[in-house]
């Protein structure tokens, strides 16, 4: 059966009024009175609520004969790196220790006001703090694989080891000298079609994967550094690139399974069902029961739905694909207008 994936009339209109980012992709807008559709987040003045229809893809709302925003541009994919930015971003992640002032960026052809906006809307922080995390995570790693602080400190740009010892202290949370006993993990944001999502990543593989609206989202960190004995800085990983590719496949509809690394730190109960959960088909659902009897423990099933959910990495393994016993949608830390729209989009695709 084919499920509804838009969320309620007033939920979409009180999202368009506070411009929610968290909605990117779930819907657009049609404006009857002007022919226009928009994002979510359009800036331009707001529709009154009998003047607009909600649809859930640019398809839709082109066959429905709108044209798009010139202001928000809807048939662009956002959080891409737009093009006049790629330049900087590769030159960025390929040079270790490389430092860039405003004049920098301005000699490079670039409007840094705008680099810095960029970097705050779809990183969390600016572009400068983004070097700085980015200079540090690299000398982090030169130092646990054996290289001298002090080289890694002046190869990093800084000018003094006492700079650089009080900037790793900061970011990493202990003395470049202590870093062989504490982990890193590199976490960056993630555009999905269902909005923003907060990857996290170690040497060893995929270890976070959650939308940034989820309230437990804190929890879940502070849980992973613990567990992990790391601290969490934004940066590139080499796991990201795979990450962003596969993503993009499974909502094109040309991926229904993932092969990344992934790092699943918890209780060999939690490592179980997590395990299980990967066992479940594209396309198809389990309940709650069904899976505690699938581990042999029919009588765990509050136990079994913890677990679930306290799955750290979203999509990959499915725990979208558990449902109620009676075929209702529960339980699901992404929100159920999320679970709808994978169980659908999974359902579409999966013939």
């Amino acid at each position: 059966m084919m499920i509804h994936t838009l969320p309620d009339f007033d939920t979409m209109y009180n999202a368009l009024l506070q411009k929610d980012s968290t909605y990117e992709g779930i819907f657009f807008v049609g404006v009857k009175t002007t022919g226009i559709f928009c994002r979510p987040t359009c800036w331009a003045r707001k529709p009154k609520k009998e003047n607009v229809e909600f649809l859930g893809t640019t398809r839709e709302a082109l066959q429905h004969g709108y044209r798009p925003c010139k202001k928000c541009q809807p048939l662009s994919f956002r959080g891409e790196i737009p093009a006049w930015l790629q330049p900087l971003i590769d030159e960025v992640n390929g040079t270790f220790g490389i430092r860039l002032k405003d004049a920098d960026i301005r000699q490079r052809g670039m409007d840094s006001n705008r680099v810095r906006r960029w970097f705050k809307k779809h990183q969390g922080i600016t572009f400068q703090s983004y070097l700085r995390t980015l200079r540090i995570g690299q000398a982090f790693g030169r130092i646990r694989y054996g290289e001298k602080v002090i080289d890694a400190a002046f190869d990093s740009g800084y000018e003094s080891l006492s700079g650089f010892t009080e900037s790793f202290k900061s970011t990493v949370g202990c003395s470049p000298n202590q870093s062989h006993h504490r982990n890193l993990i590199t976490i960056t944001r993630i555009q999905t079609p269902l909005g923003l999502m907060l990857a996290g990543a170690t040497d060893q593989g995929i270890c976070l994967l959650e939308f940034v609206d989820r309230r437990m989202l804190e929890t879940q960190l502070k849980r992973l550094n613990t567990l992990l004995q790391a601290r969490c800085v934004p940066g590139n990983h080499q796991h990201f690139e795979a990450l962003n590719v596969q993503m993009k496949e499974y909502f094109a509809g040309t991926r229904r399974t993932f092969d990344l690394p992934l790092v699943l730190p918890g209780t060999p109960f939690q490592q179980s069902v997590w395990k299980a959960l990967r066992t479940i088909p594209y396309g198809t659902t389990r309940s709650y029961q069904e899976q505690a009897e699938f581990l042999g423990k029919p009588a765990a099933i509050r136990a079994v739905g913890k677990a679930n959910g306290d799955n750290r990495i979203g999509i990959i393994i499915p725990c979208h694909r558990v449902i109620g016993k009676n075929g209702k949608l529960v339980g699901y830390g992404g929100g159920l207008w999320r679970k709808k729209y994978l169980l659908e989009h999974e359902l579409k695709h999966g013939v």
